[in-house]
C-alpha cells in the first residue's frame, strides 16, 4: 500500500497534540494525528479533567455538612462513590467526543493505533487492520507521560492504586495511605479524606506541595491537618507488605522505621515520558530521564521531529502542551513564534483548599539574587472570602525591589485556580507594582486581595 503523504503527522492526540494538529489545519497544512488509545489523551481521559469532576463532587459534599452555617437544612448526607465516578466518566466521555468533533470539522485525519518512526519523515502507524505508512517532512511528537513505578510499591488495582484505579476506585478506602504530595497525590488524599478516609500522606521532600512556595505549603499543610489528615515530611514508603485486604507500609521518618496498616495506597510519585517503542534511539534523539531533550522551539536536533508536552520534560501541565502545539505548528507554518516561557506557566492544585502559581517562589527569587519585596493578604481580610464562608487562605506576591517586575505569585484558598491568571497576564504583558497598583479592582471579589497584596509589598494595604 502506498504511503499517505501530509505535511504534518502529529503523534499523540492528548491536550498538545490533538491542538498542534487542529492549529496546523487552519494554517492550510494537511495533518494526519496517531492517537493508540483516546482522544484527548490522559489529561481528558484519566487526569485533569476527571479528578476535577470527583473533587467538585467532594466538594458539593463538604458545602452540605456546613448548611446550618449558612442558614440551610440538610439531612441525612450520604454520598453513592458509584454514582460519582459515573458522573466523573460521563465528563471525560463528552469532552472526548467533543476533542473527535474538533477534528473532523478541522479535516484532520485521524488514525488510531500505535506509532514507530522508522526514518526521518516516516511513520508507521499499526491499527487493527494492519500497518499503515505515512510521510511528512514535520512529525510533532506528543505522546505524553505515564505514572511512575518504584520497586515494591507498583499498583495492583486491588490495594495499591495508581491514577487511574483511583479514578474508578473498586471500593471507598477506610485507612489510606498516599506516596506523594504533589498535584496528583494531594488531589486524591483531599477527594478520599472529604469523603471519610483515614488518610495518611508520605512525602520524601521537605514539605509537602514541594514545587510551592514554602509558606503556601506550610499553610494548606495546616489546612488539611486540620481536615484530619495525616502528613509526613522527609518521609519514605520502604516496602510494601501485601495481605489479604490490608498492606503494611515500612515508613521512614527521621532514622526510624514504622509499620502501618492500610487498606489502600495510593502511589503518585511522579511520570516517566512515552519515550519507548517510537525509534528515537536510531534517529538520533537526545533522552534524558525517560524525557526528550529540545531546544526552547520544541526543536529536538532531528530536522522535521519536533517534542511537545509531558514527554518534552517539565512543567508537566496540559496548558503548557497545548500551547507549545500551537507554538509549533505556527513554526511549521513560517509564522513568527515567541518560545513558551515556563516560568510565566501557572500551577494549579484543586485539593481544598486550592493552591495556584505562577512565577518564582520567594526562595527562588532570592536564590536569583535579587532584592526582593514581598506582600501578602489573608482571605480573612476579604470581605466576599467571609461572605463565601471561605475565610481561610492568602495570596503571596513577589516583586523585584529595584525594578518593579513581578517575579511571582503564589496562593492558597478558594477559588485561587481561577484567580491566579491575573497574574499570568500581568507577567506576559511585563507588568510593575505600578501597574497593579492603579488598576481598579471590583469590589466586592476575592481578586481585590491581588491589588492589596501588591499594595502591601510597597507597606500600602489598606484592609489589613
Amino acid at each position: 500500500m502506498a504511503a499517505k503523504s501530509f505535511d504534518v503527522v502529529v503523534i499523540g492526540a492528548g491536550p498538545g497534540g490533538y491542538v498542534a494538529a487542529i492549529r496546523a489545519a487552519q494554517l492550510g497544512l494537511s495533518v494526519a494525528v496517531v492517537e493508540r488509545e483516546h482522544l484527548g489523551g490522559i489529561c481528558l481521559n484519566w487526569g485533569c479533567i476527571p479528578t476535577k469532576a470527583l473533587l467538585r463532587s467532594a466538594e458539593v459534599f463538604h458545602l452540605m455538612h456546613r448548611a446550618k452555617e449558612f442558614g440551610l437544612k440538610a439531612e441525612g448526607i450520604g454520598y453513592d462513590l458509584d454514582a460519582v465516578v459515573k458522573r466523573s466518566r460521563g465528563v471525560a466521555r463528552q469532552l472526548t467526543g467533543g476533542v473527535g468533533h474538533l477534528l473532523k470539522k478541522n479535516k484532520v485525519t485521524v488514525i488510531m493505533g500505535a506509532a514507530t518512526i522508522p526514518a526521518r519523515g516516516k511513520v508507521s502507524v499499526r491499527t487493527d487492520k494492519g500497518t499503515e505508512e505515512l510521510t511528512a517532512p514535520n512529525i510533532i511528537l506528543a505522546t505524553g507521560a505515564r505514572a511512575r513505578e518504584l520497586p515494591g510499591l507498583e499498583a495492583d488495582g486491588d490495594l495499591v492504586w495508581a491514577y487511574k484505579h483511583a479514578l474508578q476506585p473498586p471500593r471507598m478506602p477506610k485507612k489510606l495511605l498516599v506516596i506523594g504530595s504533589g498535584a496528583i497525590g494531594i488531589e486524591f488524599a483531599s477527594f478520599f479524606n472529604t469523603l471519610g478516609a483515614d488518610t495518611t500522606v508520605v512525602e520524601v521532600m521537605e514539605r509537602i506541595l514541594p514545587v510551592e512556595d514554602a509558606e503556601i505549603s506550610a499553610f494548606a499543610k495546616k489546612q488539611f491537618e486540620k481536615q484530619g489528615m495525616t502528613i509526613r515530611e522527609k518521609a519514605t514508603v520502604k516496602q510494601l507488605d501485601r495481605a489479604k485486604g490490608k498492606v503494611t507500609a515500612h515508613i521512614e521518618q527521621g532514622g526510624k522505621t514504622e509499620k502501618l496498616e492500610f487498606d489502600t495506597v495510593i502511589s503518585a510519585v511522579g511520570i516517566v515520558g512515552n519515550v519507548e517503542g517510537l525509534g528515537l534511539e536510531e534517529l538520533g534523539v537526545e533522552i534524558d530521564r525517560t524525557h526528550v531533550v529540545t531546544d526552547a522551539f520544541c526543536r529536538t536536533g532531528v530536522e522535521g521531529l519536533y517534542a511537545i508536552g509531558d514527554v518534552a520534560g517539565a512543567p508537566w501541565l496540559a496548558h503548557k502542551a497545548s500551547h507549545e502545539g500551537v507554538m509549533v505548528a505556527e513554526m511549521i507554518a513560517g509564522k513568527d513564534v515567541h518560545p513558551v516561557r515556563p516560568d510565566s506557566i501557572a500551577g494549579c492544585t484543586y485539593c481544598h483548599p486550592q493552591v495556584a502559581s505562577v512565577g518564582l517562589t520567594e526562595a527562588q527569587a532570592k536564590d536569583a539574587g535579587h532584592d526582593i519585596k514581598v506582600g501578602r493578604f489573608p482571605f480573612i481580610g476579604n470581605g466576599k472570602a467571609i461572605a463565601l464562608g471561605e475565610p481561610e487562605g492568602m495570596v503571596k506576591t513577589v516583586f523585584d525591589a529595584k525594578t518593579g517586575e513581578l517575579l511571582g505569585a503564589h496562593m492558597v484558598g478558594a477559588e485561587v485556580t481561577e484567580l491566579i491568571q491575573g497574574y499570568v497576564v500581568g507577567r506576559e504583558l511585563e507588568t510593575t507594582e505600578a501597574e497593579l497598583m492603579h488598576t481598579v479592582f471590583p469590589h466586592p471579589t476575592l481578586s481585590e486581595m491581588m491589588h492589596e497584596s501588591v499594595l502591601d509589598a510597597w507597606g500600602r494595604a489598606i484592609h489589613f
